[in-house]
């Protein structure tokens, strides 16, 4: 399954499930088993290996005894360490447990840890079933030590005799919601979440906790996920958006792109751009910039070329945006921002591209294109913006805009609603989102802010960062789980706007090809690290690797 949910979500799939006939010892029962199997499935043959379960007070623990009970039945010998579980006498998975005589041992009878570190020194495998998915406070006193304990004999260990730890639901420690450490935290090489992964898990610094994440079925029925609008962007996902590749196809049938970029002091953006666009497979690629950047670096012979005159040397202006707007009808997609520079000419030429100008600056009936030999302007009907990727200093542009309406009579959702809804998506990383909100820090969770950001500017937000965010304004969120320093360098977010706008020439929705574009953009960067390693890696070796990763998406 690849919905993700808040704590909150999940108590109430629960409760909704017991509502229509299910047992909470039954979701237990299923919950522990679903652990049970991949902890089998991570020791391989039972015989001869140990396995230590930490369990909580509760229903986490109660989960851990479930699998503690089934991997003795497996023959792997298990023994449990409890902290601060109630009597035995009315848990019935405790009592199931020791019916056959399965070790145990209170930390309450364990003061300085000698029977813990002891169990750990002599285990294969660490079953964490401490906290569960609704805990809040702060970790601290005889908890902490104990999770210190746990992550010293993992980092003990060396290779060959490898302390596998597996948590349940979520490492005790770590927030389900936000991801935020509530104190130390334990460090999982697996972390199995019943039901569905929770939130959190894919956010920092919990991402750097939870290890490889698996979901494990517990009964649930469609119908209890249909409310839920969060999902996680797996090869499922990404290879059911995929655009068809008729052996009939001309390159008219791929779409064409136009990528407005670029600037004096940012070249190289125009190149990364156009290129991204190209490589996702776009039929053709005009990059359009200054007749002072003509000559830019590193750009491939593929991309066609569009002069536009300049206000300035190396800045474009209203006369730019007026030429552009009489071919904008022949593209499919329009990407705007990447290098282009914060001049003030430069703001004219994309509030006039964009239509953002008031009325009283624009006119009544669309935009003017000066004649040969004539000061008079022609009016003419405004064509309908193509699909359109708004980046980095279009964003900028954007935000300098919004606050200055908010500093004259003109409300910022005046500006918003000049924008075809639901036809632009917007690239926000962290320092984009602040100036558009204009705020100096970002207090809420990154979903929220992609999900509030969304509906109130009415158009698709990639909410960029280590694990990124796509929300739409009917509040769909997708997560894509990619965090990579190889792709923390300049650039790789032109290469993103590009591939973003070459998959809606193709017929993608905007929804869907921000999904796939990021899908694919953090697919290359997973291929450049494995084949260059995190460091040194370039924004322009993700290029020839994003047409690998759709291949090896086809093919998986």
């Amino acid at each position: 399954m690849s919905k993700i949910v808040t704590a909150g979500e999940m108590r109430a799939i629960e409760e909704a499930a017991v509502a229509r006939g299910a047992t909470w010892s039954g979701l237990m029962e299923q919950a522990g088993a679903g652990v049970a199997q991949v902890a089998l499935d991570t020791l391989g043959k039972p015989a001869g290996r140990r396995a230590l379960v930490l369990v909580g007070p509760g229903n986490n623990g109660g989960d851990g005894l479930v699998a503690a009970r089934l991997l003795h039945d497996a023959g792997v010998r298990v023994t449990l360490y409890l902290w601060r579980r109630s009597d035995a006498a009315g848990d019935d998975n405790w009592r199931l447990c020791r019916e056959r005589a399965i070790a145990e041992v209170r930390s309450a009878d364990d003061p300085h840890g000698q029977a813990l570190r002891a169990a750990l020194a002599e285990s294969d495998l660490v079953i964490d079933a401490l906290l569960g998915y609704g805990a809040n406070r702060p970790v601290e006193g005889e908890l902490a030590t104990i999770i210190a304990t746990l992550n010293a004999a993992t980092a003990q260990r060396d290779q060959a005799n490898r302390l596998f730890v597996l948590a349940v639901d979520v490492p005790t420690g770590v927030h389900a919601d936000s991801g935020a450490l509530l104190g130390d935290a334990v460090r999982a090489d697996l972390t199995v979440s019943t039901g569905l992964i929770k939130r959190g898990l894919l956010f920092y610094p919990a991402r750097a906790y939870a290890g490889e994440l698996r979901s494990v079925d517990i009964g649930l029925s469609p119908g209890d996920l249909e409310g839920i609008m969060t999902e996680l962007i797996d090869a499922n996902l990404a290879r059911s958006l995929l655009p068809l590749r008729p052996p009939d196809a001309h390159k008219g049938t791929f779409g064409k792109v136009l990528v407005v970029a670029g600037s004096v002091n940012y070249p190289g953006a125009a190149a990364l751009a156009s290129a991204g666009a190209a490589r996702v497979g776009a039929g053709l690629v005009t990059l359009a910039v200054g007749r002072s950047q003509w000559y830019g670096p590193g750009r491939i012979p593929e991309v066609t070329l569009h002069p536009l005159p300049e206000a300035e040397w190396g800045t474009l202006g209203d006369a730019a945006a007026d030429e552009l707007l009489t071919i904008l009808g022949n593209y499919q997609a329009l990407l705007v921002g990447p290098g282009l520079g914060r001049e003030k000419a430069t703001r004219v030429f994309f509030e006039r591209l964009l239509g953002l100008q008031s009325p009283r600056h624009r006119g009544q009936i669309g935009f003017r294109i000066a004649t040969a030999g004539s000061e008079k302007a022609v009016e003419k009907q405004r064509p309908e913006l193509p699909f359109t990727v708004v980046d980095a200093d279009g964003l900028n542009i954007l935000a300098d805009l919004i606050h200055r309406s908010e500093a004259s009579d003109m409300s910022p959702g005046a500006i918003w609603d000049r924008l075809p809804h639901g036809r632009c998506v917007l690239t926000p990383h962290p320092g984009e989102m602040r100036r558009l909100l204009g705020v100096e820090q970002i207090t809420d969770h990154p979903v929220e802010v992609a999900k509030d950001a969304a509906a109130r500017w009415k158009q698709i937000v990639v909410f960029k960062g280590a694990t990124t965010v796509i929300a739409d304004p009917e509040g769909r969120v997708r997560v894509n789980d990619g965090g990579n320093p190889a792709l923390a360098t300049a650039g790789t977010g032109d290469v993103l706007a590009g591939a973003i706008a070459g998959l809606m020439a193709q017929g993608l929705k905007p929804f869907d090809a921000a999904t796939l574009g990021v899908y694919l953009h953090s697919a290359a960067g997973r291929r450049v690290r494995d084949e260059l390693g995190d460091m040194g890696a370039l924004a322009g070796d993700l290029l020839p690797r994003l047409p690998l990763a759709i291949r090896a998406l086809k093919q998986s």
